[in-house]
């Protein structure tokens, strides 16, 4: 049975050799060690450790051949060196680079090829510089734009074509915006933008197609509106519109009795 240290192997698969390594002066300083902390490893914990102890020689590991090390080099190098990585073919890299520069950096990364570079991207910029994403392709940027953009500009984004998307713009838009987006052609949409709605609003929604948006108007809206809801299609808003309905002529009647 071979010795664990003869099965610790690198990103290619060939043994690790410490006698080949352009950081073997490290292994007699105690800097590193097979199996543990070491450059060679394919795997990234201990690359990452290695790293950690011996910051001062990532910035000549930016170039390594292999990306998950010119990844973790990324995050030890000199931030002056890392501008250069945002251009590396390897998304792991480019971001890895990218979130410790300057956000000003990250613009030109607003249309990387990668969505996870593009999702994280749009979860750091602010309001203005998210403009150019608001129509990316993918649902999940659009989705974290929807989040951070100022309110005004999610008028842009009434009308995406994905529903998870307008759920966030109908949490955030102004509410000059709400009666638009009544209309929308998802349910959960139209929930959204009804539990914003004042009592006042909420007659507009009493004929919702969704129940759930029933239930929210039979639930606030004023109870004069609600005798226009007791032969309602379900019977959980019936239920509830005959509860508020109890409630008020009890509350009428105590009334009058005190």
């Amino acid at each position: 049975m071979k010795n664990d240290i003869d099965e610790i192997l690198d990103w290619q698969g060939n043994q690790v050799n410490c006698g080949s390594c352009p950081h073997q002066c490290l292994l007699l300083e105690g800097r590193c060690e097979l199996g543990r902390a070491c450059v060679q490893d394919r795997y990234v914990r201990r690359v990452d450790r290695f790293f950690s102890i011996n910051p001062t020689v990532a910035n000549a590991n930016l170039d390594h051949p292999y990306f998950e090390v010119r990844a973790i080099a990324a995050k030890y190098a000199d931030v002056f060196r890392l501008p250069r990585l945002l251009d590396d073919p390897d998304d792991t890299v480019r971001w890895s680079a990218a979130r410790r520069l300057p956000s000003r950096y990250l613009l030109r990364l607003r249309n990387d090829v990668s969505r996870e570079v593009r999702i994280r991207v749009a979860a750091r910029l602010q309001s203005a510089a998210l403009i150019p994403m608001i129509n990316d392709q993918d649902y999940y940027v659009r989705q974290n734009v929807a989040k951070r953009v100022a309110p005004y500009l999610l008028a842009f984004m009434v009308h995406d074509k994905d529903s998870e998307v307008r759920r966030v713009v109908a949490q955030r838009i102004g509410k000059e915006w709400l009666m638009t987006m009544s209309a929308d052609p998802d349910g959960g949409v139209r929930l959204q933008i009804a539990t914003r709605m004042t009592p006042e609003q909420l007659p507009w929604m009493r004929h919702d197609p969704d129940w759930r948006v029933r239930y929210e108007v039979a639930n606030r809206v004023d109870t004069g509106f609600l005798v226009l809801m007791r032969n309602d299609e379900d019977p959980m808003v019936r239920e509830r519109v005959a509860q508020r309905l109890l409630n008020e002529i009890t509350a009428t009647r105590d009334e009058g009795a005190s």
